[in-house]
């Protein structure tokens, strides 16, 4: 396999060009993996002729749709890194990572060349820009004009193992969004494991909430259907319309966060459907409850599977587990405050729990290995694992462990691995609290007070301990269910009382209810626990 997906892509036109391999949910618009191919390679030779190349980084600022995904292609057969940023992240942030990442092109929907005018500091070392749509003449030549005239041979980029393909954000769901440097490898691997572990194939049809899998489906064959969704606000997603194309089209294999899947879930079962042609799902993004694996596995066929692979933006995936065997086998002690499975490593990949620690770890020789048991910093090694961050050294070296010729990512994440080789996630690194008694994970002491029936979630948080700042006091928050109708008093009373029956929440003796959590804007299912800890900061009243 080609180390540029890019080239796997046309490889799979030549084998299989005249099927379908890209529709759009919206407008209804196909393309077959010829017309894929095509149209990359039509917007790569433009782009070339007007000076974009190699090495150049190039903001792509478009829409989910057939092309976003053929101006991916398109830059990666160039050997151009696109850089990609969810514009949910808020302004502030979204001008500060475009600032911070340089690039030299733009290739933007009217409305985000616009903005480039609007706030020309982040966007000055922009040497050109593309407008992908119509604009009138005011914003320069649509591109999408050229996507039609890709019929004579490309010599598409033969990328070493240290070119850069892109630079991808996270989501900022523990301080601000960092730029994750991506090498043609990393994206190879991904695909391997995709296509491997996964069983992925070009009998597949994919409905991925994440624009940019819909590549991974194209380079592998499958044919990829774009959701009529805002993939920046996943629960906000219109079930109608995401279930409507899965049955359209014959949707085998989706990927997507809990969060759309807790609302799908909920149509079907209301309204008793059954999607019949859906074999595999995979929830990520955050921790999968069981009573979500519950009702989705309630509205598909009885031999569907459903995943709940875990990584991160920097390092995906690296463990996975079924649905079939949290709930036979694993709910029952998460919901008893011992931490969430997430399963075993990938092929390939090397997973380890360490003594955690809050500060850089240069040599694998100054880490303490943790047993089987012991909550602990995870860390990962292995071919999809990224290996640094966009100028950003400091947060480098922060994530970083060398290992000889190699290195480790440290997750920012705690967990630990049972006796049966699973991990256990427990909490983000960032979250823990700790207490002059021991120290407190949110995901054990969260899932103790999801128990009770009128809390929708809740999040646990420290503030400076009264007695002793350099400590940490715990205060557990709770987001009631809406349509609860109880007094706010008597369900912290009932909480209270649950959370003091249990050794892993014994210690906590502040309880506040919070009209809605902020969270994240790729997943809405990460909890921004910074804030919410601020907020309870101020709330709690000091003697």
């Amino acid at each position: 396999m080609s180390n540029n997906i890019a080239d796997t892509l046309d490889q799979v036109a030549r084998k299989q060009g005249d099927c379908v391999g890209l529709i759009e949910a919206r407008s209804g618009r196909r393309l077959t993996f010829s017309e894929l191919s095509t149209a990359s390679t039509a917007y790569a030779r433009y782009l070339q002729e007007n000076e974009v190349r190699a090495g150049d980084r190039v903001m792509l600022m478009v829409k989910p749709s057939a092309d976003f995904i053929c101006l991916t292609f398109a830059l990666f057969k160039i050997g151009a890194p696109v850089i990609l940023i969810d514009p949910g992240m808020g302004y502030a942030n979204l001008l500060r990572c475009i600032e911070g990442v340089k690039p030299r092109f733009l290739i933007g929907i009217p409305q985000a060349i616009l903005f480039a005018k609007l706030f020309r500091r982040p966007f000055g070392t922009v040497r050109r820009t593309f407008c992908c749509g119509f604009s009138g003449g005011l914003l320069g030549p649509d591109i999408c004009r050229h996507k039609e005239s890709g019929q004579q041979e490309f010599s598409v980029y033969e990328p070493g193992p240290d070119d850069l393909a892109a630079i991808i954000f996270t989501t900022g769901s523990t301080g601000s969004p960092k730029g994750v440097r991506f090498e043609h490898g990393i994206f190879a691997a991904q695909l391997r494991l995709v296509r491997d572990y996964y069983g992925i194939s070009a009998k597949d049809v994919d409905q991925p909430a994440f624009p940019l899998f819909a590549l991974f489906s194209a380079a592998l064959g499958a044919c990829a259907v774009i959701p009529d969704m805002n993939p920046s606000k996943p629960a906000m997603v219109d079930p109608s319309k995401f279930i409507a194309s899965i049955e359209h089209y014959g949707v085998s294999y989706s990927f997507g966060s809990p969060a759309i899947w807790n609302v799908v879930s909920r149509y079907c079962l209301e309204n008793k459907i059954v999607l019949k042609s859906l074999k595999k799902v995979l929830m990520a993004g955050a921790p999968v409850p069981g009573e979500l694996l519950e009702r989705v596995s309630a509205i598909l066929p009885d031999d569907a599977v459903i995943y709940t692979p875990y990584g991160a933006t920097e390092s995906l995936p690296i463990v996975s587990i079924e649905g079939s065997e949290i709930l036979q086998s694993t709910w029952k002690k998460s919901r008893e405050g011992k931490g969430t499975c997430v399963g075993r490593a990938l092929p390939g990949i090397e997973v380890r729990v360490i003594r955690s620690s809050d500060g850089p770890l240069p040599d694998y020789r100054q880490v303490e290995e943790l047993a089987p048991g012991e909550i602990g910093e995870i860390i990962v090694r292995g071919d999809v694992v990224t290996r640094a961050y966009e100028n950003n050294e400091k947060e480098t070296r922060l994530a970083k462990i060398h290992d000889a010729q190699t290195f480790w990512h440290r997750m920012s994440d705690t967990g630990y691995f049972d006796d049966k080789g699973r991990l256990w996630f427990c909490g983000r690194k960032a979250h823990r609290v700790i207490t002059p008694e021991r120290i407190l994970y949110t995901i054990p002491c969260e899932a103790i007070v999801n128990e009770h029936p009128d809390v929708f979630r809740s999040a646990l948080v420290g503030i400076a301990a009264a007695e002793n700042p350099g400590l940490q006091e715990p205060v557990m928050i709770i987001e009631l269910r809406k349509q609860s109708g109880r007094s706010e008093s008597d369900i912290l009373r009932e909480v209270r009382e649950l959370a003091g029956k249990s050794d892993v929440t014994r210690d906590i003796q502040i309880f506040l209810t919070h009209p809605a959590f902020p969270v994240d804007i790729r997943h809405n299912a990460k909890i921004f626990r910074e804030k919410l800890a601020l907020w309870a900061a101020g709330q709690v009243q000091r003697p």
